[in-house]
């Protein structure tokens, strides 16, 4: 399937927003990487201040997915920085969405995975294992759950409960 940009679904999918089964991310994120339009089925994960977990799921195989991390909206360190990126691009990852934050942004920018972050902050995240994969995540307003689809461009984040069509 062909990319489908972001206003031309809700324009056509009225009725899923309506009823939820389309959600609209708020527009907190800024834009990294190469690719600034990606889609893909999700993968969540809930961190706080840890990355081990976010690493544990782009060291497997992408196949066109996309990674949502929760971690918690934090702004004291960074779950992602570039070689987690370029980990994500070798394994096939689609994108990767962080309620948190990012650093080497110059690094991230080289790689072709689209990346959405609160922001970027050059301390790196602690390495204890914690949080859970899989879970429902609470980001950007709404919640998002495994297996759903995300589509980003520049114009924004949905989330649909299935593959969408136009």
């Amino acid at each position: 399937m062909a990319f489908l940009p972001t206003a031309e679904i809700c324009d056509t999918n009225a009725a899923h927003l309506s009823s939820g089964d389309l959600r609209i991310l708020h527009p907190v994120f800024h834009m990294y990487g190469q690719s600034r339009a990606f889609y893909g089925p999700v993968v969540t994960v809930k961190v706080f201040e840890d990355n081990v977990l976010v690493r544990e799921l782009l060291e497997t195989k992408g196949e066109g997915r996309v990674l949502v991390i929760d971690g918690g909206g934090s702004m004291r360190c960074a779950l992602v920085g570039g070689n987690l990126v370029q980990l994500g691009q070798n394994m096939g990852w689609s994108g990767i969405v962080v309620n948190g934050c990012v650093r080497d942004v110059d690094e991230i920018n080289l790689c072709h995975v689209g990346v959405r972050a609160l922001g970027s902050y050059p301390l790196r995240s602690n390495k204890k294992g914690t949080g859970e994969k899989h879970v429902a995540v609470y980001v950007g307003g709404t919640f998002i759950r495994d297996g759903e689809w995300l589509y980003a461009d520049n114009d924004g984040i949905i989330v649909s409960k299935f593959e969408l069509s136009i």
